[in-house]
């Protein structure tokens, strides 16, 4: 047959195939905007990618369709996503952490998608001999990789008591919380993480396991973060109210399943922000409420973060650095990318110890570990900005409830300065502070033992095991 014969043949088949591939990125991108991010959403998606790549293979029978396929898939994804944002699915961004979202962002979701596509259309176009090792080394690959995601989250079992993953549905949003007691009669304890996307669940059983004898502990993934990453979206509820909300809506269905009128809310760093707020909202609710690395005005903090961060910069040499913050201006700031120098250099500046990403355990899976820090950047980028206005010395001048904070004694200026202001107004029938010395941002999980010893003093007879 001659070329332009064969060429009017395939026409129609390489059509069909574009418009099956663009159609699939096009599900993809209202599915999963920012790729797979549960065990059973990257199963599917191998799944489907592999048929349409083996599909695509046999009607086509050539090696386009190993290149042509996931062409067209990814390029509808993106065009169909551009309403969607964050570092995970904006542009690639020339930095240290934009090389991490690259790859936990777009590469994971390409491992998930693009490869099984790619390799299931060479097996259906008939590989060459000489094309054999390489198909073999994908294949195992994507073995390996489809039976580790398929390893689902899990917590070690207490005899006699509670633990266990559990997913409390808000509003659509379906947000990932760790309960764990030796007693499942004890008083609940609601731990609030800190930062925007952050998830605290390995740090608490690393760390504070010793609590379990005293409450029953829930431990929340906040939406964006965690297990909860996926309720990221969409980002246009991002907002402080709804982080509010969310911790009000969780406190609602742990004193309903176990039956008590009241909790204590723990919430720590930017979660003790959402937290004070919803004690002042709801105290009915709260038999206290326990701040560490306590949060109290998003901007004013940043100011003096980017004051003391310069001023560290300026004096050690690090030119680059105190240009950087020189050439972008004093925050408040629009984007993730703004806020990268303090990310990177404020441990430093404020001598502090290292916060470590403590996610070896096994109650994340691997695609939640894959995106701890793509979660942490685009859950910031997204709620960060609109919590500028929030201050509590203004809007919670009052809590009624007991309030107690356990700080570290190096803890950062940026926040110890308008605590301290925060605290010497606060009115509350109960208020006490304790400083731990030499621990600094995350007291709570540097010193575990004199955090546990601080908090079941504060609570008296009902934390007592």
């Amino acid at each position: 047959m001659p070329i332009p014969a064969i060429t009017r043949h395939l026409r129609p088949r390489l059509l069909t195939v574009l418009l099956l591939a663009a159609a699939w990125g096009a599900a993809v991108a209202f599915w999963t905007p920012r790729g797979p991010l549960t065990n059973a959403e990257a199963l599917w998606s191998i799944a489907i990618s592999a048929g349409l790549g083996f599909g695509a293979g046999r009607l086509l029978r050539s090696r386009r369709a190993v290149l042509l396929t996931p062409l067209a898939y990814v390029v509808s994804l993106e065009l169909c996503r551009l309403s969607v944002s964050g570092p995970s699915v904006d542009p690639p961004h020339p930095s240290l952490f934009g090389a991490v979202a690259l790859v936990t962002g777009r590469g994971v979701h390409g491992l998930l998608s693009v490869l099984p596509m790619a390799l299931a259309a060479a097996y259906g176009c008939g590989r060459r001999r000489r094309s054999r090792v390489l198909a073999g080394v994908g294949t195992v690959a994507l073995a390996l990789v489809t039976a580790a995601v398929a390893v689902p989250a899990r917590t070690e079992a207490i005899p006699g008591g509670v633990a266990e993953l559990a997913h409390v549905d808000v509003g659509g949003h379906h947000l990932g919380l760790m309960i764990r007691g030796r007693d499942p009669a004890r008083p609940v304890l609601l731990f609030v993480p800190g930062a925007p996307g952050g998830s605290e669940t390995g740090a608490m059983r690393a760390h504070l396991a010793a609590l379990e004898s005293h409450f029953v502990v829930a431990t929340l993934d906040r939406r964006g973060g965690g297990a909860s990453y996926a309720a990221l979206d969409p980002t246009s509820t991002m907002t402080p109210a709804e982080n509010v909300a969310d911790i009000l809506a969780v406190t609602d269905y742990l004193r309903s399943r176990f039956r008590h009128d009241k909790i204590v809310l723990l919430a720590h760093s930017g979660g003790s922000l959402l937290g004070a707020l919803a004690a002042h909202q709801h105290p009915e609710k709260f038999s206290a409420y326990v701040g560490t690395g306590q949060a109290v005005d998003v901007e004013a903090s940043d100011q003096l973060f980017y004051d003391d961060i310069l001023a560290w910069a300026r004096a050690n040499g690090k030119t680059d650095v105190a240009g950087k913050l020189e050439r972008q201006g004093r925050p408040p700031y629009r984007s993730f990318w703004q806020y990268e120098t303090f990310m990177l250099y404020e441990n430093q500046a404020y001598a502090q110890r290292a916060a470590p990403l403590e996610i070896a355990g096994p109650e994340y899976t691997v695609l939640q570990k894959a995106h701890t820090l793509t979660a942490i950047m685009d859950t910031w980028d997204a709620l960060y900005p609109r919590e500028q206005d929030i201050d509590l010395r203004r809007d919670v001048p009052e809590l009624q409830v007991p309030v107690y904070f356990v700080q570290g004694g190096n803890e950062m200026r940026g926040l110890s300065v308008l605590f301290d202001e925060w605290y010497a107004g606060l009115r509350a029938p109960a208020k006490q502070r304790v400083t731990i010395p030499g621990a600094g941002h995350r007291a709570m999980f540097e010193e575990p033992d004199r955090f546990v010893a601080a908090l079941t003093t504060f609570l008296g007879p009902t934390a007592r095991p």
